[in-house]
């Protein structure tokens, strides 16, 4: 006797189909609100905040503390304008914003003026309020330099114990108001190191890199690809959390066995 053929495989296959559909979607979502309102990664493609961060390393920032902009969401698609649940950082936070003026690049500095102060540089040292803060020099900061990476000067150049390159660079500890404090660099004499006062507007922060004389940061005119003015809060991504990941650059995607000799792990999980 012949039995009829049933239509079940078939209709597994549809299932499963709309099963894998359905996972991609909610993966999308699930990616979609992380990504929109938890954390972003960044990757730090300068020296600009010599010595705390390095070309190669990886960071995730937090978006919850500074509330959400449009520049929270993917591509900055605007949906909204200004802030929800706004709040304005502290002084010493290291801050992912979009850069002005053309709000076209992710950049990462460190918070120096809230909105009121009153910042300038004189000889070399930040002045808040019409007063100095305090800056101790510490040991240098010597470091090896990434495959593309080139010491700012020949001077601050020597041979490291196995005949490698390293970078010298005279290195300083500041303290903020309040006791906040981090290490920054002074390699030597620039424009930059003597400024105006600048009174930070309403709605704006004065954002500066820790190595002063390698940064395009809040001292200088607002221009794509250099000097960012001030930075308005509507700007703020999030704020920088830990160190995920870091590399020197030397990595060859060819070869498996570069992508391990090219990571830094003694950086990894390094908290702000």
């Amino acid at each position: 006797m012949t039995t009829a053929a049933r239509p079940a495989p078939r209709a597994a296959k549809r299932s499963e189909g709309r099963d894998f559909t359905l996972f991609l979607v909610k993966l999308l979502l699930v990616t979609l609100i992380v990504r929109s309102f938890l954390v972003t990664l960044f990757f730090i493609p300068s020296e600009s905040m010599q010595p705390r961060l390095l070309v190669g390393d990886f960071l995730i920032a937090a978006k919850w503390p500074y509330g959400y902009s449009r520049w929270s969401l993917p591509y900055g698609i605007p949906l909204f304008q200004g802030r929800i649940f706004g709040a304005v950082p502290d002084r010493g936070d290291v801050v992912i914003f979009r850069a002005p003026p053309d709000q076209s690049q992710d950049y990462i500095k460190r918070v120096i003026g809230l909105p009121g102060d009153r910042v300038q540089m004189r000889a070399g040292i930040v002045w808040l309020n019409g007063e100095p803060i305090a800056r101790q020099r510490v040991a240098d900061f010597v470091e090896r330099p990434g495959v593309d990476e080139r010491c700012a000067a020949p001077e601050f150049v020597e041979a490291g114990p196995a005949g490698e390159r390293l970078c010298r660079y005279p290195r300083y500890r500041e303290t903020l108001p309040g006791g906040r404090s981090f290490e920054t660099l002074d390699i030597g004499a620039t424009q930059a190191d003597d400024t105006q006062v600048y009174t930070v507007p309403a709605g704006h922060l004065f954002l500066m890199g820790d190595n002063r004389d390698r940064s395009a940061d809040s001292r200088f005119e607002p221009r794509p690809g250099g000097g960012i003015g001030f930075v308005p809060l509507d700007n703020l991504v999030g704020e920088a959390m830990l160190t995920v990941f870091s590399t020197d650059g030397s990595a060859e995607w060819y070869n498996p066995v570069s992508w391990f000799r090219a990571a830094r792990p003694e950086r990894i999980g390094e908290r702000f």
